[in-house]
This record gives structure tokens, C-alpha cells and sequence, in this order.
């Protein structure tokens, strides 16, 4: 386990669970995202609908998050009420927990267990579907991506709940 899961799982105990607000997926590179109240995760694959169920096996890209406190950041940057999670292009938007302390860390969404890989940087197309300075608006705001390691339904209102990790802390 390398520094930074070890600091992150130390506090894992303490963190509330989270819910899941909104999934979406992309049926196809480019195509409008499709918004559901429930999916299926498909272990080492992706979200059933989404293009990158059927990319790489064991991608470390299968599943991108996004908190939705920091879509409100991202709105108020710039000079938005508030933004349509399909524009952003993530597959899962949840509130009330941090995903940055999920990094390198297993959590439970419904009956899927996932483990977050690495930041979710934003790509260029964030100029296109939020304007200028979408890309800049959402630096440190992107969320997540993660793999899925357990399969399982997953639906609108589920809780996060961060897992403890399995290894020796110390």
C-alpha cells in the first residue's frame, strides 16, 4: 500500500457514506450522454450501456466520478446556476462524501464495489460543451476515474460507502 492510501485509509472509518445523485453513460465516442436511474457494473469492464464496457479489459479508466459539490464550484467559476451533469461527461455524479479521500481506496455503490484509480482530469472538449475556460474551471474540480472490482446493479440513491482496506496499515 503505497503513503498516500495509507494516510486516506487511516480516516476511512470516520467518513459518512455518500449518495449516488446521477449516472450516465455514452452508448459511443462523441455520442450525447444518456442519463439512468439504475445500471448494472460489469467487473473489469465499465457501466452496461457505456462505450468503455466494451474498451480495454482491466482498464483503470472504467467508471469516471464526479462530486456534486464540486459541480457547483464549477458552475459559480463560471457564471453558471448550476450545470447539467451530461455536459461534463462523467457516468456518476455523488454528494456528500469526498472523493478525493477515496483515491487509491475500494468503495460500495448498490452492489458494486469499485476502486478509485486516479484523477479525472478535464480533457479539452470541456472548452466546447462549457465554453471558455470550461477546461480551467474544472482543474482540481474533475473527479475521479475508477475500475470496477466486484459487479453488481447500482441505482440512483445508493449510498457510497468507503471500504476498509484489507491490508497491514503500518
Amino acid at each position: 500500500m503505497n503513503s498516500s492510501a495509507r494516510l486516506f485509509a487511516r480516516y476511512l472509518p470516520a467518513m459518512q457514506p455518500g449518495s449516488l445523485d446521477w449516472i450516465g453513460v455514452r452508448p459511443a465516442r462523441k455520442a450525447p450522454v444518456q442519463a439512468l436511474d439504475s445500471t448494472d457494473a460489469i467487473a473489469g469492464l465499465g457501466l452496461m450501456g457505456d462505450r468503455r464496457c466494451e474498451g480495454t479489459p482491466g482498464s483503470a479508466r472504467q467508471v469516471t466520478l464526479i462530486n456534486a459539490e464540486h459541480m457547483e464550484v464549477i458552475a459559480k467559476l463560471l457564471g453558471f446556476d448550476r450545470i447539467d451533469p451530461a455536459r461534463l461527461r462523467r457516468n456518476l455524479v455523488v454528494s456528500g462524501i469526498n472523493l478525493q479521500a477515496l483515491r487509491h481506496q475500494r468503495f460500495q455503490i448498490g452492489d458494486a464495489v469499485f476502486e478509485a484509480t486516479a484523477q479525472c482530469h478535464p480533457c479539452g472538449r470541456m472548452e466546447q460543451v462549457l465554453g471558455r475556460g470550461g477546461t480551467a474551471a474544472m482543474l482540481g474540480h474533475g473527479g475521479l476515474c475508477a475500475k470496477i472490482i466486484q459487479g453488481g446493479k447500482i441505482q440512483v440513491g445508493d449510498q457510497v460507502v468507503p471500504l476498509l482496506a484489507q491490508q497491514e496499515l503500518f
